[in-house]
């Protein structure tokens, strides 16, 4: 089962992807850990990746694909995987597309977490982050136990510079440029659903589970 999670920035495309993982048992690759792991490490492609989300821009394809595709080919995708975060561009679509091809593979699905863009601002200017863990929280809809403090690892939360504003709405006109065409690619392949993520977000893992099938 080879998923693919479309939606904004913001859409909740990834708490459900998580959600899909653990309850079909196959990996969640999410290329934002792979950066914020390597902006972690302080590695080169760590840094080329910063410079690019901080700005609200989209990290360019040759730091992305080749990364990508070496992760879907290792043992633990041999039953599938929901792709959070990729691809973002038609021509990323089409490497994809052509990867998968020449092992006789195709994307199954490509689920539409569908939110207007007003939700999305208010959403993400509720998140917080912690740096040296990866995990995130949300103000209003999932927020620490102590305010301001990872749960997981006792670091302090930030709101991260690509969750502030004016960044989210750069990073929603790019999403519309270059990302929403995705929508109609995968629509003519045959493989897209959409649900609608403004509902709550167990409304919305149900309409998923139906599409895959419970």
């Amino acid at each position: 089962m080879k998923i693919i999670m479309l939606g904004a920035p913001g859409a909740g495309k990834g708490t459900q992807a998580k959600r899909i993982a653990e309850k079909y048992q196959i990996p969640h690759i999410s290329t934002g850990d792979i950066f914020r792991s390597n902006i972690k490490e302080g590695t080169e492609l760590g840094m080329k990746a910063k410079q690019f989300m901080d700005q609200g821009l989209l990290v360019p394809d040759e730091v992305t694909i080749g990364m990508l595709l070496d992760r879907i080919h290792q043992d633990d995708c041999e039953k599938g995987y929901v792709l959070d975060g990729f691809p973002r561009t038609i021509p990323q679509a089409e490497s994809l597309t052509k990867a998968l091809s020449d092992r006789g593979e195709a994307i199954d699905y490509a689920i539409d977490v569908d939110v207007l863009d007003e939700n999305i601002v208010n959403r993400m200017s509720g998140r917080r982050a912690c740096l040296t863990c990866g995990a995130t929280y949300h103000v209003t809809f999932a927020p620490p136990a102590k305010e301001g403090i990872c749960d997981v690892c006792g670091a302090e939360l930030v709101l991260r510079d690509d969750d502030k504003p004016e960044t989210v709405q750069k990073r929603l006109a790019v999403y519309h440029e270059q990302t929403q065409p995705l929508i109609d690619y995968y629509k003519e392949k045959g493989v897209l659903h959409s649900v609608d993520g403004t509902k709550d977000m167990e409304e919305v893992f149900q309409s998923i589970t139906e599409i895959l099938g419970a």
